[in-house]
C-alpha cells in the first residue's frame, strides 16, 4: 500500500466519489485509470491511501496524529483488502472534547478504530 503525499494527489482522489461514510469519518475512491494524468501522479498501480485530519475537527496536533495513526494501522490490517484505487479518508466532523478529554486516551482510540472497521467494511462492500 502507497501512501498519497502531494496535493494533487488527494485532490485527485477528493474529486472522485464518497463511497463510504460513518458519524465522524467519509472515504473517497478514484480509479486510478479515472484520475487525469494517473500515470505522473499514481506511478504504481497499488492501492493507495491518504489520511486527512483538519485542524477544524481535531484541534490538537497529538489528536490528529493519532487518528492518522489509527487510520494507517486499521486499513493495513490483513483483514482489510481495498480495491485497487486511490482512497482518502477524511475526518468529516470532530470527537466531543468533554467525553474524550485526551488524545491518546485509549477510550479515544477505542472509539476511532470501532468507526474506522465500519468505515472499510462499508467502501470494501461497494465496488465502483
Amino acid at each position: 500500500m502507497q501512501r498519497l503525499k502531494t496535493r494533487a494527489q488527494f485532490q485527485a482522489v477528493l474529486a472522485g466519489a464518497t463511497v463510504a461514510r460513518t458519524a465522524h469519518f467519509a472515504l473517497h475512491r478514484c480509479a486510478l485509470e479515472a484520475a487525469v494524468d494517473a500515470e505522473p501522479l499514481f506511478g504504481a498501480r497499488e492501492v493507495w491511501l491518504g489520511a486527512m485530519v483538519p485542524k477544524r475537527w481535531a484541534r490538537r496536533a497529538v489528536t490528529r496524529n493519532a487518528i492518522k495513526r489509527q487510520i494507517y494501522a486499521m486499513s493495513a490490517a490483513p483483514e482489510v483488502s481495498l480495491p485497487l484505487a486511490a482512497h482518502v479518508v477524511r475526518l468529516r466532523s470532530g470527537f466531543d472534547r468533554k467525553e474524550f478529554v485526551s488524545a491518546t486516551s485509549d477510550k479515544l482510540k477505542t472509539a476511532v478504530r470501532r468507526e474506522l472497521q465500519q468505515l472499510l467494511a462499508r467502501a470494501t462492500s461497494v465496488r465502483t
